[in-house]
């Protein structure tokens, strides 16, 4: 994925559909993962992507070409997956989707014991990032997963750096405090 021009993005902020569309499909799989990440659930995945898509076309004249276009589509993402999480009132299941290990799952080549190994690695990890409060998982899935830097991540969530630091914190203990427990019941 590449940046988009900004001649697509101006005749898109101007209503064109054809180029829009091109927005979208340059950027839909960008937010899609991020959406899954955070959501750990395909169906509300796609739901998230289909609604930071239509933010993005209703605030696409407010794009300033400040920033990367990217990175305002990262944080219009995150931020609407963060929303949809906290508005969610039904309680996920600790049963993990299919989907979801099937495109967490990376190396083709594995042994079918190591592809179970790392199915069941992927579950728990899945598990105990649901866990987690919204806030605190977005920021570790930008820092540990997605590999952003401590400013990207201000950047996308408009908040200080050390609201990132200890958010950062208190997920990773959480999560080590998840795996205990998980160690101590086998």
């Amino acid at each position: 994925m590449g940046e988009i021009s900004s001649e697509i993005l101006t005749r898109a902020s101007n209503g064109d559909i054809k180029s829009f569309e091109q927005v979208y499909h340059e950027f839909s799989d960008f937010v899609y993962n991020i959406s899954i990440k955070i959501t750990s659930n395909s169906h509300d995945a796609e739901e998230v992507t289909q609604d930071t898509f239509m933010k993005i076309y209703r605030k696409l004249k407010t794009f300033g070409f400040c920033s990367s276009f990217k990175t305002w589509v990262y944080g219009i993402a995150v931020n609407t997956a963060i929303n949809y999480q906290r508005s969610s009132i039904k309680k996920e299941s600790q049963q993990v989707d299919f989907e979801t290990i099937a495109l967490t799952l990376k190396c083709n080549t594995a042994t079918a014991e190591d592809n179970i190994i790392e199915q069941e690695d992927s579950a728990q990890l899945d598990s105990l990032l649901k866990e987690l409060k919204p806030e605190h998982r977005v920021c570790l899935i930008l820092r540990e997963i997605e590999g952003l830097s401590y400013s990207e991540i201000v950047g996308i969530l408009f908040i200080p750096v050390n609201t990132v630091r200890s958010r950062l914190k208190r997920a990773r203990e959480a999560l080590m405090a998840g795996r205990e427990a998980i160690n101590n019941e086998l």
